[in-house]
């Protein structure tokens, strides 16, 4: 396509009425105005404007480029607000994905800045599959844990505290666990996130628990896995095993009765849960908003801290 800014300072210069107010208008040199509005009738072989000391007029053929050059102008101005908005206001399709355990987050995180942006449509993609980010033109992706090598950028959202559960019926069934050692005696409920080995036997997972006074490294053997975080929780609470539960998502159940923690003097590490973004820099409004109201709902729910 042909440059198109001989075009608009035509129109800029026939809007201003003078070579000099399209220079001051365009920040450009009244002589490289003259230059380019001569190159642009050079090219097409016609006189656009007729010159005088004291006025400049439209030829027959510039009367007839003249309109087509102001729909140029005004397009060019409509996309650059076009830009604006997208920059400052939220606005059109936000694209969230976020794994099944954190979907029931998603809404009361993003439910006042869709109320507060009317223009703001939400598309979540709910899965605990690493889905196409590109393919599917994600613009904001919830992760927990280690994240794969990726081109996107992590954004920290907060670190959630992890916890041992159980119901109160398998504790029933079963002598509560007194030290961590006792946990290896117990049916586990672990998930593929937590690094399991079944190269040889059984699956298990590693369990790092600390205090204080004291640090405790063993391995616990899965009876069951699974890749989603929601089965384990309810699992856990139908009195299937132990599991390693975010205290954020456990709090409820703990609340009536439904689980127990179990040895809560010991710490176990914190989840890290991030954002992921295409891009460092430049983020659109929907972006930016939607960070901030994710990052204000998480740091808010029992037993998780900053990042």
């Amino acid at each position: 396509m042909n440059d198109l800014r001989p075009y608009a300072v035509f129109a800029e210069t026939v809007a201003a009425g003078s070579m000099s107010g399209a220079a001051r208008r365009l920040g450009m040199s009244p002589s490289a105005v003259s230059q380019t509005i001569r190159a642009l009738e050079a090219q097409a072989g016609v006189t656009l404007l007729h010159r005088s000391t004291r006025k400049l007029t439209l030829t027959e053929a510039g009367a007839r480029c003249y309109p087509h050059c102001l729909r140029l102008l005004e397009a060019a101005s409509a996309a650059n607000d076009s830009l604006l908005q997208a920059r400052d206001a939220p606005s059109g399709e936000l694209r969230v994905a976020a794994p099944v355990g954190f979907g029931a987050h998603i809404a009361p995180a993003l439910a006042p800045v869709l109320a507060a942006w009317p223009q703001l449509r939400l598309r979540l993609l709910v899965d605990d599959a690493m889905i196409d980010l590109i393919g599917e033109r994600i613009d904001l992706a919830i992760r927990a844990g280690r994240l794969p090598d990726s081109r996107w950028i992590a954004r920290p959202l907060c670190q959630f505290e992890m916890i041992v559960c159980a119901a109160p019926a398998y504790l029933a069934r079963h002598c509560v666990p007194e030290t961590p050692q006792a946990l290896a005696d117990h049916a586990w409920l672990t998930s593929t996130r937590d690094g399991v080995d079944t190269a040889d036997g059984p699956a298990t997972m590693a369990l790092d628990l600390h205090r204080a006074d004291a640090d405790v490294q063993l391995q616990v053997e899965a009876r069951i896995v699974s890749n989603n975080q929601l089965s384990l929780h309810q699992m856990c609470e139908q009195g299937m095993g132990l599991a390693r539960l975010g205290h954020a998502d456990a709090h409820a159940a703990i609340e009536r009765g439904a689980l127990v923690r179990v040895l809560p003097q010991w710490q176990s590490a914190p989840l890290l849960v991030s954002a992921m973004t295409p891009r460092r820099d430049g983020d659109p409004a929907k972006v930016r908003v939607a960070l901030e109201a994710l990052r204000r709902h998480f740091t808010a729910l029992p037993g998780t801290r900053p990042a």
